[in-house]
């Protein structure tokens, strides 16, 4: 029951955003919605903790620690994004950039898109999920275009192409895994072959050939959604011509949900082939994301496409993590995956109210931030921070408790060049931060909306926090680590 709910407090909110003309009492009905859908992410990650599992729908939908904990990502970054709708659309409104209908199919598809996200990680069956991450290509398509100018448009068509063949070769992948499955005495058949549970039972009696290609199509499918390189390109375009909320919740979440179907995967796959193989699959488009990275930011001139090349390379470090495939390592890559969810949302929603009380995106154009707007420019700035793997926040701890793990399994030097292009990262980033904060001259304060400071403190507030101490998630941590660990 707990888990059907889930699902249709969403996108019962969406409907209803979708019923009405759009008023500020429909947007704070679907933060009300997304709240909800934290509250209830948290009481299914005390349910599944200690490796208790729910389901709903007569076996459809399956929830472990490693499902609760990302409804708990999902419910937070939807939370702060909805919240920062509200200012979105107001403003769009006001300019009479879009009609009232228009912000409500904004409104439908945004919740659309969060209840497929979380029908990926609630499904018990592999197929259903590869179903799910499809559904948020289609939903995320029209969102990326929702500005309806030509480098939107051409955004759109750019990541519904390159996604739908990424997400092709994810279908590939896990045909094969069926495949494989269906050989194996004593397996269930028809849609139970995919099913979750029995796929790790059986996966030490999988054939190890047509195991190992499906999984390389599945790192190259799901990579693509992920963002990693080589198929990489489409994410700087689609987060910079988003609206600031879908960017957000895009790089926050949709990109971790996609590797959260490699981590399942990778599950089966190390039962077949033992670890090695996804290791040396996962290290290599790892360090290539971290390479793709560091160059690109070098050369950055736009905030968002800043913010976007910053998801490359925080991809690629969770890559590298999942790689090294000890509990210390998984614990450590899902608590990244919160704390870069969480700084990664501050950003993309600050770099929005940026956009709409300056009038551009670009770093030249937006000297002295810090004495103009002190909280927005501050917010801005600790985003920064936390996303650069400072202390007190949590990315700091979660970085160095993976490179920890790739030390114990010998990938040090893996861990040694992830470390030079991280520094080249934090140079460039620097630099670009300085700029946009302290460049130029001086002028009077402006105040930022409480609408707008308020969550996004919050969410640098709950970063420190896990920073300091993760122990209100270290018990679902270390049950969901053993999920993928077996």
């Amino acid at each position: 029951m707990l888990l059907t709910v889930i699902l249709a407090v969403p996108l019962a909110a969406g409907l209803l955003g979708a019923a009405i003309s759009w008023r500020r009492a429909v947007g704070w009905a679907m933060v009300a919605a997304n709240a909800a859908v934290l509250g209830l992410g948290i009481a299914l990650g005390i349910e599944t903790d200690h490796r208790h599992v729910a389901g709903g729908l007569d076996g459809a939908l399956r929830a472990d620690a490693l499902s609760a904990f990302m409804v708990v990502v999902i419910g937070a970054i939807s939370l702060l994004a909805s919240i920062q709708s509200i200012r979105y659309l107001e403003a769009e409104i006001a300019r009479g950039e879009h009609s009232t209908r228009h912000a409500s199919l904004y409104s439908l598809l945004v919740q659309v898109f969060v209840t497929c996200m979380l029908a990926a990680v609630l499904a018990a069956n592999l197929g259903a999920l590869w179903v799910a991450v499809e559904a948020t290509t289609i939903a995320t398509t029209f969102l990326v275009g929702h500005r309806r100018s030509d480098k939107a448009l051409e955004a759109s068509w750019k990541y519904v192409l390159i996604c739908s063949v990424g997400i092709a070769l994810a279908f590939l992948g896990t045909v094969l895994v069926y495949f494989a499955a269906l050989h194996v005495p004593g397996h269930p058949s028809g849609a139970s072959v995919l099913d979750w549970t029995s796929l790790v039972h059986a996966s030490h009696h999988l054939d190890p050939a047509v195991v190992r290609l499906g999984m390389a199509l599945l790192v190259l499918g799901y990579g693509t959604k992920v963002g990693l390189a080589p198929m990489h390109s489409w994410l700087p375009d689609a987060h910079s011509q988003a609206p600031a909320p879908v960017s957000a919740l895009m790089s926050g979440v949709l990109l971790t949900v996609a590797f959260y179907a490699l981590l399942r995967f990778k599950a089966v796959a190390d039962g077949a082939l033992g670890p090695g193989y996804s290791r040396t699959l996962l290290v290599i488009v790892g360090l290539a994301s971290l390479l793709v990275a560091a160059s690109l930011l070098l050369t950055q001139r736009d905030v968002k496409r800043m913010l976007a090349y910053h998801s490359i390379e925080h991809m690629g470090l969770i890559a590298l993590g999942a790689a090294a495939g000890t509990t210390l390592a998984i614990a450590a890559v899902l608590l990244h995956i919160l704390g870069h969810g969480l700084a990664k949302a501050v950003l993309f929603l600050a770099s929005g109210e940026i956009l709409l009380v300056e009038g551009t995106s670009e770093i030249d154009k937006i000297p002295s931030l810090l004495a103009r707007r002190p909280l927005l420019g501050g917010i801005f700035g600790f985003g920064l921070v936390a996303l650069l793997g400072l202390p007190p926040f949590s990315l700091f701890v979660s970085e160095l408790n993976m490179i920890r793990g790739e030390l114990a399994v010998g990938l040090g030097w893996a861990a040694g060049l992830s470390l030079l292009a991280m520094a080249v990262i934090f140079a460039a980033v620097m630099a670009h931060g300085r700029h946009l904060l302290l460049g130029g001259r001086g002028a009077t304060p402006s105040a930022t909306s409480r609408l707008v400071g308020v969550p996004l403190v919050g969410g640098l507030v709950a970063c420190v926090f896990f920073g300091l101490s993760a122990w209100p998630l270290q018990s679902l941590l270390d049950a969901a680590a053993r999920v993928v660990v077996r």
